[in-house]
């Protein structure tokens, strides 16, 4: 179910987000091309308006801004513009989230990820994951077992409602939903099948996947976005 096409009860007077899928090589040079005016979010939207599905509906007002905490190859954190658009018809707003970011997430797709593989490694050398993957970050970025753990979760969850549309793209046949580990060898399955490797966190080689998927379903990959979740379910992580 895409981003026009929302469940029942969970609409309210959210607004809307919508991944914006892009080429850019980190959300740094996002937020360089959104503030030189260089990138045309009407020609990626297109004439239709994604809230009511009329014809130039829609207008640009101010965008909002929240904070992107990128990990690899090191620490940074900035604040990062989000284009927002007004459905005149029905005075509904909506947003183009870049992909680099997860709905509600400070922390990119990349440091998640990112963290994630370093946790892998972990696991895979009989190390406690979660812990071995945080010892690994920048001390500065906070990152704890618990929020670590709450990223995995997010992630395989991710991974499972997308594998049918991934499965067009990528062999994901033997990859089997396990519990029993706690989804390690499940979540290893899919990391290896997208070919994606501790030490090497490059958003290039994230890039693809997390792409494909948008620009096919007009979902993310990772997260809720707001006009799927509750009321309680707001949390910045």
């Amino acid at each position: 179910m895409g981003a026009k096409d929302p469940p029942q009860g969970k609409q309210g007077k959210q607004h809307i987000q919508i991944p914006f899928t892009n080429t850019f090589g980190t959300i740094w040079e996002y937020k360089e091309s959104f503030l030189a005016g260089q990138i045309d979010f009407t020609s990626f939207i297109g004439p239709i308006c994604p809230v009511c599905g009329e014809k130039h509906c829609y207008r640009e007002i101010t965008p909002y801004w929240r904070y992107a905490i990128e990990l690899f190859p090191e620490y940074k954190k900035e604040r990062i513009p989000v284009a927002r658009f007004l459905c005149r018809g029905r005075g509904k707003t909506f947003s183009l989230l870049p992909i680099q970011l997860i709905p509600y997430f400070q922390y990119t797709v990349q440091a998640v990820i990112g963290t994630l593989l370093l946790a892998l490694m972990s696991w895979e050398s009989g190390q406690r994951g979660f812990y071995g993957a945080t010892v690994r970050v920048d001390p500065d970025s906070r990152a704890t077992p618990w929020l670590v753990t709450y990223w995995f979760m997010v992630v395989l969850r991710g991974f499972r409602h997308a594998h049918a549309a991934l499965m067009r793209w990528y062999d994901l046949s033997g990859i089997r939903s396990l519990e029993n580990n706690g989804g390690w060898e499940e979540a290893a399955g899919y990391f290896s099948c997208l070919g994606w490797k501790a030490g090497i966190v490059q958003w290039a080689q994230i890039q693809t996947p997390v792409a494909c998927y948008s620009r096919q379903t007009s979902c993310f990959l990772f997260g809720v976005p707001s006009q799927w979740r509750s009321r309680e379910e707001p949390f910045i992580r």
